[in-house]
């Protein structure tokens, strides 16, 4: 299985520096011009994306702002019907979320997509199961689920998620345990980005904090995260950079070090305008 491997910009970018002559890191991921109809209602109207290297990306916006949209457009969900996406600069062209895991995107939805009563090695490997070698494997399609548990143990002792026991049912774990087999699964499989859909949703503090503490350990491996929250303290505390979707577009991207978060969500909900920012606040 490959495993992502962190570059020489994105471990610079994840120490708080960023790669290339021009002092920014690199772009992994881009959208230009991303537009999607639904009948007579326009969910993305032009939209610009940028990801770089070693990041954590926070994505906010109202409701109806577009960011599900983008969100499903560059994990394949969703085809645009205008505009173009890049990765590592080249054109790609998702028709389903099958085709931006073959590109080593993977995504955490907000519902998990866990079979709660499979154990948690099982979970990992979900869809991708290992299988034994020779014959057994290659004619009789039989699972080698010894091996399936060395390699879940060693993602997980990866991340510091400490289970009793990984042949445990999924339906046993607490909710941020369940969320941590959903990110390690994941991080497990992403060659280039890790995207999460309201990853501390319904969560508890102990919990949520847990999953921010994961979500900078799949950073710290070298992955760039996406993260869509509407929880704005996390997304002040974990975030490089924040991207501001309003109306369908991208209204701005700040810096959450540099910005206070009413001037944000003044800026997603329309009360500001993004030229009222400060140049320093923009990211």
């Amino acid at each position: 299985m490959r495993q992502a491997a962190p570059s020489a910009g994105a471990a610079g970018a994840a120490d708080g520096g960023v790669a290339g002559v021009t002092g920014v890191a690199r772009p992994v991921l881009e959208a230009r011009g991303l537009t999607k109809r639904y009948g007579q209602v326009t969910a993305l109207q032009g939209t610009d994306f940028e990801l770089r290297e070693g990041e954590i990306l926070a994505v906010i916006g109202d409701n109806g702002a577009g960011k599900s949209s983008l969100i499903k457009a560059l994990s394949g969900a969703i085809i645009p019907d205008e505009g173009e996406m890049f990765l590592d600069g080249a054109p790609v062209r998702f028709r389903s979320p099958l085709d931006a895991r073959r590109q080593g995107i993977e995504t955490v939805y907000q519902d998990l997509a866990v079979a709660p009563a499979m154990t948690i090695a099982e979970n990992l490997f979900l869809g991708r199961e290992m299988l034994r070698a020779g014959r057994l494997g290659r004619w009789l399609r039989l699972i080698d689920k010894r091996r399936m548990l060395a390699e879940a143990q060693s993602h997980m002792a990866n991340l510091k998620i400490g289970l009793r026991s990984l042949s445990q049912p999924v339906e046993t774990l607490s909710g941020g345990q369940r969320q941590g087999v959903a990110v390690a699964r994941s991080a497990a499989f992403a060659r280039h980005v890790v995207i999460m859909d309201e990853p501390t949703a319904a969560l508890g503090v102990k919990e949520g904090n847990m999953v921010l503490e994961l979500i900078r350990k799949v950073r710290e491996r070298g992955l760039p995260v996406i993260i869509i929250s509407h929880n704005m303290p996390h997304v002040f505390e974990i975030a490089d950079r924040i991207h501001i979707q309003r109306l369908g577009r991208r209204a701005a991207v700040v810096d959450p070090k540099r910005i206070g978060m009413s001037d944000a969500v003044a800026v997603m909900t329309g009360a500001m305008q993004p030229e009222q920012l400060p140049a320093e606040c923009l990211a």
